[in-house]
């Protein structure tokens, strides 16, 4: 009797590092000399979902975004996670960038995944659960190699791996 292996394919992100990540960024905006004295400003938006960044011209909001990435590269927290798609406003004097974090699979997602998965291993079974992509085998050592391939895939969401097993 075969036991069959498995781990779950997330997108989802660390809140905790990201929380860090914003607070070292937000220390680091009130330290550095080129932003003393100008509306520069970074703050969660809405309950942790988001960042709001806030500055006179592109050029700063730019700036304070690569210090953003920078912390969040430190930290161990996937770039992608970030979807700023979405344009700055201009109001007034100010500029704001409402910049969401991504999480979560949706149906057309978890299909890119599964189709790859049964392109490269087929005696893996992927199957979509909600917002998640279980991938289970009889060998261990199939699973590391689908969780490699999906390292190396670039898709534009980021991906964790859980519950592995």
């Amino acid at each position: 009797m075969a036991k069959d292996f498995s781990f779950d394919v997330v997108s989802d992100y660390d809140v905790a590092e990201v929380t860090n990540a914003v607070d070292q960024a937000q220390r680091e905006l009130g330290q550095r000399f080129d932003f003393k004295g100008t509306a520069a400003k970074l703050e969660f938006a809405d309950g942790k979902t988001g960042v709001q960044l806030e500055g006179e011209t592109r050029n700063q909001l730019d700036a304070i975004l690569d210090m953003l990435q920078s912390k969040l590269v430190k930290r161990g927290v996937s770039l992608k996670v970030l979807d700023t798609t979405k344009d700055p406003v201009q109001g007034g004097k100010e500029m704001r960038w409402s910049i969401a974090f991504k999480k979560g699979l949706d149906q057309e997602k978890a299909k890119q995944i599964t189709k790859l998965i049964r392109d490269k291993y087929p005696k893996a079974k992927a199957q979509i659960q909600g917002e998640e992509v279980r991938v289970s085998s009889a060998s261990k050592d199939d699973l590391q190699g689908v969780m490699n391939v999906l390292r190396e895939a670039t898709f534009d969401f980021p991906l964790d791996f859980q519950n592995y097993r």
